[in-house]
């Protein structure tokens, strides 16, 4: 029986995804790798007053979603990360170190520091890692009112 490790988190960019080796890069096999880090903002109670916290996580993407999404990854957007938690393990100066990150395995963008809006993101991951952005879309046809019977639809349709 296989245990569960799944990590759903919405969060800001602390940094912007540069082109030096350790944030953005390729590993030997060609494959692109983007090392990111997010803050997630939590509030909580403390007696009668609610007290705001941040949290610090660095996020792996790989792949082609590293790559489509590297000009949106600036600081202060909103990202939302669905992936895994993965630790890493080693050795230094006779010290065993350790770290845990998360690996995506979906990330949307939501919007701006701006407060731009999240419709028309794009979704970057999985099955949709080469997704485009949406916000492309033109709609050449004007809405039907209510109970039009969709006579005029601009091309014959064989079923």
């Amino acid at each position: 029986m296989t245990d569960l490790n799944h990590v759903v988190l919405i969060g800001r960019l602390t940094r912007d995804l540069g082109t030096d080796e350790r944030s953005f890069g390729y590993v030997a096999n060609g494959q692109a790798r983007a090392n990111v880090s997010i803050a997630v903002n939590r509030s909580r109670k403390n007696g009668d007053q609610w007290i705001d916290e941040a949290n610090y996580f660095d996020v792996t993407i790989w792949g082609k979603t590293a790559e489509n999404l590297k000009p949106y990854l600036t600081k202060g957007k909103m990202i939302a990360v669905d992936g895994y938690l993965k630790q890493d393990r080693w050795e230094k100066d006779g010290q065993k170190m350790s770290r845990v990150s998360i690996v995506a395995n979906n990330v949307q963008l939501l919007g701006g520091r701006d407060g731009g809006s999240a419709s028309g993101a794009p979704s970057f991951g999985g099955q949709f890692a080469n997704a485009q952005p949406a916000n492309n879309f033109q709609n050449n046809y004007p809405p039907e009112p209510y109970g039009d019977t969709g006579n005029d639809f601009p091309e014959d349709i064989p079923f």
